[in-house]
């Protein structure tokens, strides 16, 4: 089978990343064309690799779902879509190229009608596009779903390339509920789909501040000899929303904060920070290196102490008055489905052996911020008296996932003067400020990666199950140990969250 660089630019040398790599012959369906996700992120997206000019001319995309549309009803459809949510300024030339392919089927999962038209549809497109027999589907589906439409792929050979051409799945989360079920959908997608195909969608993992982590740790030899228990302290990790559930809330309810946000998105910035340097950055290697990580793994107990969860009460996000979680439309008042989650992690392995990994995410909270913070030891010898050096705290780098994006590195300086009194201050990058071209949205990058047959950004099945098996002991400890605390709105969580690191002398992170 070619290799995706087979049908990329013969004048583009592969070793030169400056020129950008262009997706050969292909075309994308995509289930449940008709839900938010697909409307505010994936056709905007989509459009967008159109107009920076990625896709292939003959790029064809098919949606698919229970509306009885004609092709030119879709048309509309996509197009207020990408009107409404697209990065770059709305081209009708690039519109209209992308509009001539094009096109929807409709039907239901379980419906061997609607997929034996699905796949007649894809044999014309082929012929009449040149897409090559190459397609890649997005399941933007339910797991519940997954069955369905994977044996629906596989009973009409859909998911079955030639020698010539390629077939793929892309996944959204989540990727079940615990350990278990994960593995039995695993199992349930790879029965149709050999694990090289299976692209499992972390849109963390496309944003241009997460992957700047790798250049940060590997580009650079300022930081390297101190990545490590030698001078780190601890390391936390927050993402913070300050919304609520709003109109999510049945959706909600059961799943909870650590299922939703630690077991993806937290877990892989983890692997990425404490991860060893890769041989090199190809899909292998990268993967490889985050394994190891998560395999070295674990909570550390007891979970009464190391662990808190809440629910957000009645409260002032900003200036507005918010209601609290049960009182959100569609949340049963007797859950305790948290929407705050808090824990300790440890890494057995040479370089992370002692260092607590701190994992927070809530909503509601103080403000919207995505970080990873790498807080250093205090040296072990000051010369200074203490008095000089009382409004210092220890060194950090922080890395801002969102807003912001950028990198922050918190320092002691001399405040002028003829005293010698130390204080932190703060050296700060900005993407914004260093670069005048704008980031593209995660799901570009994840979407193009796709058809490239890039997977470097994307978790196998193996992470996955690792991730549930690192949370799944807290999990069952919270089901069996009482109710979530209450927080009030436009805080920054609960109180037995703060308890977590004062214990150890430390305290959370006020971005």
């Amino acid at each position: 089978m070619p290799s995706s660089s087979e049908w990329t630019n013969p004048l583009r040398d592969p070793r030169d990343a400056r020129l950008p790599r262009i997706a050969g012959p292909s075309g994308m369906v995509i289930f449940g064309v008709t839900g938010d996700l697909a409307k505010k992120k994936l056709l905007p997206a989509i459009y967008d690799l159109a107009h920076r000019g990625l896709l292939p001319a003959g790029f064809t995309f098919v949606g698919f779902g229970r509306r009885e549309w004609s092709n030119e009803q879709f048309q509309d459809y996509v197009r207020d879509a990408v009107e409404e949510k697209a990065r770059t300024e709305f081209d009708e030339h690039v519109w209209q190229r992308l509009a001539e392919g094009m096109n929807f089927v409709q039907g239901n999962f379980d419906s061997n009608e609607s997929f034996d038209e699905l796949a007649s549809t894809l044999s014309r497109l082929d012929k009449e596009r040149g897409t090559g027999g190459n397609w890649a589907f997005y399941l933007s589906i339910p797991p519940n779903s997954f069955s369905d439409v994977c044996h629906q792929l596989d009973r009409t050979g859909m998911a079955v390339g030639g020698e010539k051409n390629w077939r793929r799945v892309v996944i959204e989360k989540p990727f079940g509920h615990d350990q278990e079920s994960a593995h039995k959908l695993n199992e349930i997608v790879n029965a149709v789909f050999p694990e090289d195909a299976v692209f499992r969608i972390d849109h963390y993992l496309g944003k241009e501040t997460v992957q700047n982590i790798l250049a940060l740790r590997f580009a650079n030899q300022l930081f390297d000899p101190l990545w490590n228990a030698h001078y780190v302290d601890h390391v936390q990790i927050t993402m913070a929303e300050d919304i609520g559930l709003g109109g999510r809330a049945g959706y909600y309810d059961g799943i909870g904060a650590a299922r939703d946000v630690i077991q993806n998105h937290l877990l892989q910035l983890l692997a990425l920070v404490a991860m060893e340097e890769p041989i090199s950055f190809s899909p292998h290697e990268m993967q490889a290196e985050k394994v190891k990580v998560l395999r070295a793994t674990r909570p550390i107990e007891p979970f009464s102490e190391t662990t808190a969860r809440g629910q957000y009460a009645a409260g002032w996000q900003g200036s507005e008055k918010v209601k609290g979680l049960r009182e959100e439309e569609g949340f049963d008042p007797n859950s305790n489905t948290e929407t705050y989650a808090a824990c300790t992690l440890e890494i057995n392995s040479r370089r992370w052996a002692g260092v607590p990994f701190y994992l927070r995410t809530g909503k509601r909270l103080g403000r919207r911020v995505t970080e990873i913070a790498i807080v250093f030891k205090n040296p072990p010898h000051q010369p200074f008296h203490p008095g000089q050096t009382a409004s210092l705290g220890n060194n950090a780098v922080v890395i801002r996932v969102q807003p912001d994006e950028g990198v922050l590195m918190r320092f002691g300086s001399k405040v002028p003067g003829s005293a010698m009194e130390v204080r932190d201050v703060n050296m700060d990058f900005s993407y914004s400020e260093a670069f005048t071209e704008q980031s593209p949205e995660a799901y570009e990058r994840l979407i193009l990666d796709a058809l490239l047959d890039e997977a470097s950004l994307f978790p196998t099945n193996e992470e996955v199950e690792l991730s549930w098996a690192i949370l799944d002991p807290i999990l069952d400890y919270w089901a069996n140990n009482g109710a979530p605390d209450e927080y009030a709105a436009g805080s920054w969580g609960p109180e037995s969250s703060d308890a977590i690191l004062a214990r150890d002398g430390r305290t959370w992170r006020r971005p």
